[in-house]
């Protein structure tokens, strides 16, 4: 379905209001019309009243129980702002659709993880069944007993578990209650039910509590949680989240979609505004965060609570966990600005520039991608941490207010590890580190005051389409900070306002970099760039000489293969991905050096260069490689901070004691350049070694790379050097770049300035051409 086809869908569209073209991807049949308008409701669970779903299926009990059947069949959450219909109408409760959903998958003898995320954490909720008790319960139906096996439906609870969270302000209403359900009460539930029916919703703080969970236990009343427009919401570290999968359909998608966009200093209203939703979508899915216990309210609403209600905590307007940070909150803000049921007219100039909230100031964000929360979910690092790894990962976000507690679960990681598990605490203690150095640090602020820090992540950011990414950017930062090196199957984000110090756009973050920066200096290791579907015979000559080789599949890490069984693994990868094959080693481990720039050091008098091969006693700095003096020429190395890999191949190298490469070329002792090669190079701030994330750490202060001045000469530098880069690329592909792979004008220069200013990119085009690098040039080659 088109996304013209979908907005006449979810505006409502008369058949006869149609516009022609709408019409005619319908075949101009009513009946498929029809059809499209009764399945894009039920899968989006949309009300029956006020929809033109009700014109064409009249029986609206029919409609709802088509939807709660798709809904279940689907795995889909409970559609809780239907409940008035579902409990009311059907008398389905939560607790009976998730026993019914629960019924179908055990039966089907599926696991656990075909649950999707967000479904699994409300089964958790209602029916106190995790991954553990699933297995359990599973192991009791396939324990046969007379050579049956024991019905799953025996094995389920028969009432929910006692709810884990409930708020005073969460309002109850009447279900579909029986005169044999009022013979059953006892005096205090018949009390609350009649005042249920006279008053309609009442707030459950200023009723019995114990009466109100009995009631709502036997299925007699539902609960909603009211979310006003003017609400502010804080997202602390995720507990009790369940990590399955994800289906993908429209309310999951606007639950993640809110996650990585929603802060504690944003109305809801203006949220919705922000990422062009519908108000009341916003809602319904903030209102399920908070039911699982995944948000709450910032600016509670004060309720003379009940006596039974005296235990329980009513946490004032800030959480005391969060408030070294949090300004002062006005509650005196008006609440009737989002009075119609329209989506609000709003000036997003002015709410761009305008904080939500009095005193609030933009912030600083550190993007980093999966490969970091993976690390730190992996690593057991430490009892606390994977909490906040998995707040990362799932939310995309971790705030400002919540670093504090991950910053102190970082500092208990202890240096103990060794070998491949090293790779995790070294990451630990660089972000640490890092944050740290961010963290209101007056120097690294271009306002020049001091942000705080939030980490976002990027895949989570792509989820989001480039204008919503551009203005929630916008709206809540003033400095892009990314990681080094982010993955190669990360799209990065591609944004000129707010200014970004990293990869530019995602090819600069790809392998099309290392071929066009071997191409424009002459230096490289010899490299091969095969298509997709190329098939070699046997390994090209060139490659003769080494015995361990680099292969990087297009949008994954590179690995590193002994020539002797290269072959098999290299024409498996080509049947389904182009590949990147280096020369590494002619024999034991290569020697690699990182540079970081911008660089320490002045570039070497010209008599230097040319007597580096003369036998004089004075050892080089790498800084000085004639390869970096013609890199230079494309790449501004004064605004930009990141590192370039040098690689030594033909050296026979004994591996180090301490395993890991020497920050810069100083550490190094050099008499030629001769041997060392570009390997790569990557912007952005390295978190993969604790002296490299502390040199550049270093550099990015005492260059004063943050300030509005560099930040503007490095934004035109990017521009400059994605010129360069997709040049390139078009001039080895085989249909125009621009307008193929882009779908842009057909000049690739004014398609970058036209498109730069805040985008997500497409996807990285793939070579068509098989390209090789050898003897200091590049040469296009048939296999």
């Amino acid at each position: 379905m088109n996304s013209e086809v979908e907005l006449h869908l979810q505006r409502n569209f008369a058949w006869a209001k149609l516009p022609a073209s709408v019409k005619l991807s319908f075949g101009n049949s009513h009946k498929e019309w029809e059809k499209a308008v009764v399945d894009y409701n039920v899968k989006n669970q949309r009300r029956w009243k006020g929809s033109v779903v009700r014109q064409v299926l009249k029986d609206e009990k029919k409609y709802y129980q088509d939807l709660i059947e798709h809904s279940r069949a689907h795995l889909m959450l409970y559609p809780y702002h239907l409940s008035d219909v579902m409990v009311k109408g059907l008398r389905i409760t939560p607790f009976v659709y998730y026993t019914k959903m629960m019924e179908t998958i055990m039966e089907q003898e599926r696991s656990y993880d075909s649950l999707p995320n967000f479904t699994a954490a409300d089964c958790l909720r209602l029916l106190g069944i995790g991954r553990n008790q699933y297995i359990d319960m599973m192991n009791q139906s396939r324990n046969r007993r007379f050579f049956r096996r024991r019905p799953a439906s025996v094995l389920l609870p028969v009432k929910p578990v006692t709810l884990p969270i409930i708020e005073p302000y969460w309002t109850m209403h009447i279900g579909l209650v029986t005169e044999d359900d009022i013979r059953a009460c006892n005096a205090a539930e018949k009390a609350i039910v009649d005042k249920l029916i006279d008053c309609g919703g009442l707030k459950v703080g200023i009723l019995e509590k114990a009466t109100c969970l009995s009631l709502y236990s036997r299925g007699l009343v539902y609960l909603s949680v009211p979310v006003l427009d003017s609400d502010l919401i804080i997202v602390p570290p995720l507990e009790n989240f369940v990590m399955n999968r994800v289906m993908g359909d429209y309310f999951e998608n606007l639950l993640y979609k809110i996650f990585v966009s929603i802060d504690e200093h944003t109305k809801v209203g203006d949220l919705a505004a922000v990422l062009e939703v519908d108000v009341e979508l916003v809602k319904n899915a903030i209102s399920m965060y908070i039911r699982l216990g995944f948000a709450k309210k910032k600016n509670k609403e004060r309720i003379d609570l009940h006596e039974s209600w005296a235990g329980h905590f009513v946490e004032n307007s800030v959480d005391e966990d969060m408030s070294a940070f949090a300004a002062p909150l006005e509650r005196e803000e008006s609440e009737d600005m989002f009075d119609s049921k329209e989506p609000p007219v709003i000036d997003k100039i002015a709410l761009l520039k305008q904080p939500s909230e009095e005193g609030y100031t933009k912030r600083i964000a550190f993007l980093f991608d999966s490969t970091l929360t993976a690390f730190l979910m992996m690593g057991n690092l430490s009892p606390g941490l994977k909490t906040h790894a998995v707040t990362m990962f799932e939310v995309g976000k971790l705030s400002d207010e919540s670093l504090d507690s991950f910053v102190a679960e970082l500092g208990k990681v202890t240096d103990t590890a060794e070998g491949e598990a090293k790779r995790y605490f070294d990451h630990a203690f660089t972000l640490r580190d890092t944050i740290q150095f961010l963290r209101y640090n007056a120097a690294i602020d271009p306002a020049g005051v001091g942000a705080g820090v939030d980490l976002l992540r990027c895949e989570s950011l792509n989820s989001l389409d480039a204008s919503t990414c551009s203005r929630v950017l916008n709206k809540n930062y003033n400095l892009l900070i990314s990681m080094a090196p982010l993955s190669n199957e990360v799209r990065t984000v591609s944004s000129s306002s707010p200014y970004h110090i990293g990869p530019p756009v995602p090819e600069v973050n790809s392998v099309w970099l290392k071929m066009w920066m071997y191409h424009v200096t002459g230096c490289g290791p010899v490299s091969f760039l095969l298509a997709k579907g190329t098939r070699l015979l046997h390994l090209p000559p060139e490659l003769y000489p080494y015995e361990r080789l680099m292969i990087t599949t297009w949008g994954h890490e590179s690995t590193i293969v002994n020539t002797s069984n290269v072959l098999m693994a290299l024409n498996e990868a080509l049947s389904h991905s182009a590949v990147l094959l280096q020369a590494y080693s002619k024999r034991n481990e290569a020697e690699i050096v990182y540079v970081t720039f911008p660089f320490d050091k002045p570039e070497a008098d010209q008599n230097e260069l040319n007597n580096v091969d003369m036998g004089a006693s004075k050892k080089l700095d790498l800084v000085n490689h004639p390869a970096l003096k013609k890199l230079s020429d494309f790449v501004d190395f004064e605004h930009s901070c990141g590192y370039i890999t040098f690689i030594n191949c033909s050296k026979q190298y004994c591996e180090r004691q301490d395993e890991s490469p020497p920050i810069c070329s100083s550490n190094v002792d050099i008499d030629s350049f001769d041997d060392w090669k570009l390997l790569d190079m990557y912007l952005g701030v390295p978190l993969f070694s604790t002296e490299v994330n502390k040199h550049t750490c270093h550099l990015l202060l005492s260059r004063n790379l943050c300030t509005e001045k560099s930040l503007i000469a490095l934004t035109d530098s990017h521009r400059r050097l994605v010129l360069f880069l997709l040049d390139f690329i078009s001039e080895y592909q085989v249909v125009p770049l621009a307008e193929d792979d882009y779908s842009g004008p057909g000049d690739v220069k004014s398609f970058v300035c036209q498109q730069m200013p805040g985008i997500n990119l497409p996807p990285v085009p793939y070579p068509t051409r098989n390209l090789m690098f050898s003897t200091n040039s590049l040469t296009e080659i048939t296999v």
